[in-house]
């Protein structure tokens, strides 16, 4: 069993490469383009898994994690954030590197892009991003003129190249079961292939992203381009949404117990807000669920402990409430294992991970 003395993500190199598989037949099958984010991961050693089942060109979340993966040898990248104009000079120097696709809302950004971009070698490519019921970024998808009007002044810019629209789906987060996500997908298929038409470049790519509807909708027909993320370790938001089985959910942090509180039912595990993030799910009846408790033995981990759950989280600490006769045998020293909530939010906060067989798998810094 691995030498375990304070928290460590685990990867279960096994499931992450099988949903890794799992998600590029699928997008084989459907005849798209296929650019996984990679802001979940944030390791060039889970990129080159990716590589090695056949992805040529990725998503990320900003210009670091751009520069950190074009060092690994990636060279078709989308930063699938709004431009930030106060780095404008490093995508600059980026794009003459690679192939660097950028995202935008706004036509006032267009003019300051241009003072940074003006006499480069290599034309920026742009993504109009379309907000399709999320409420974050991007234009409403009902408002067809200002859409309109941003294509207008990206193709007057002999600087950029528009690329398409691109809109994330983050709202299929809090859809209840496959079909109130068929019912988003279909109404932003219908609505972005609108704005296309309006545009008048039916050549133009419809990106569309995020993990439940590429994993559960079973029609993705009108979008050229795939970007889900989280899929490649899910996670228990994802279980709970019904993206995937536990037997899919490729990541658990291992975690020391370092008290016990019989008469509550009751652990104390090192591990704590700094180490998964405050995310949780929260039920109607108010209960709180911060991961599922699971055994870590020398295969990777047990399935979930019936009854077990991790209750609440603080600084460092984690109270993980447990059935009576799991809790008398537990001793501080002892390991514990958690699903994560968010997999994402993670592994940002662990920073480096470890296989279950010892493989240290660093990630971007």
């Amino acid at each position: 069993m691995l030498q375990i003395s304070k928290p460590v993500l685990l990867i279960d190199e096994a499931k992450c490469r099988n949903n890794i598989r799992q998600m590029k037949a699928k997008a084989d099958a459907a005849s798209v383009l296929y650019r996984p984010h990679f802001k979940t991961h944030q390791s060039g050693l889970i990129g080159e898994w990716f590589r090695e089942s056949g992805t040529t060109a990725i998503t990320v979340s900003s210009l670091s994690m751009a520069r950190y993966f074009a060092d690994h040898g990636w060279n078709d990248i989308t930063i699938a954030f709004p431009v930030n104009p106060l780095e404008l000079e490093g995508i600059c120097s980026l794009v003459e590197k690679i192939s660097l696709n950028i995202l935008v809302e706004s036509v006032d950004v267009i003019g300051q892009i241009e003072q940074h971009v003006h006499g480069a070698t290599q034309r920026i490519g742009v993504f109009i991003k379309i907000d399709v019921g999320a409420g974050r970024t991007g234009i409403l998808m009902s408002d067809t003129a200002s859409v309109i009007a941003l294509a207008s002044a990206i193709n007057n810019s002999p600087s950029l190249l528009l690329k398409g629209l691109l809109a994330h789906a983050g709202h299929t987060y809090k859809a209840k079961g496959r079909q109130a996500i068929e019912q988003i997908v279909s109404t932003a298929v219908a609505g972005m292939n609108h704005l296309r038409k309006a545009i008048g470049n039916e050549k133009l790519i419809l990106s569309w992203g995020d993990t439940p509807s590429c994993s559960m909708a079973t029609n993705l027909d009108g979008f050229d381009e795939w970007r889900p993320g989280n899929f490649v370790f899910y996670d228990v938001m994802q279980y709970h949404i019904g993206s995937c089985s536990l037997d899919q959910v490729a990541v658990a942090m291992a975690c020391p117990v370092v008290a016990v509180h019989p008469a509550r039912n009751q652990a104390v595990i090192y591990g704590g807000a700094i180490h998964f993030s405050k995310e949780l799910i929260r039920a109607d009846n108010a209960f709180e669920l911060f991961g599922y408790v699971v055994r870590i033995n020398d295969q990777g981990w047990s399935t979930p402990l019936s009854g077990a759950w991790l209750g609440s989280l603080s600084q460092e600490h984690g109270i993980v409430n447990l059935p009576a006769d799991v809790c008398h045998k537990l001793k501080p020293g002892d390991i514990l294992g958690i699903l994560p909530i968010h997999s994402c939010l993670a592994v940002s906060a662990m920073r480096n991970l470890s296989s279950v067989t010892g493989l240290a798998i660093p990630c971007m810094k």
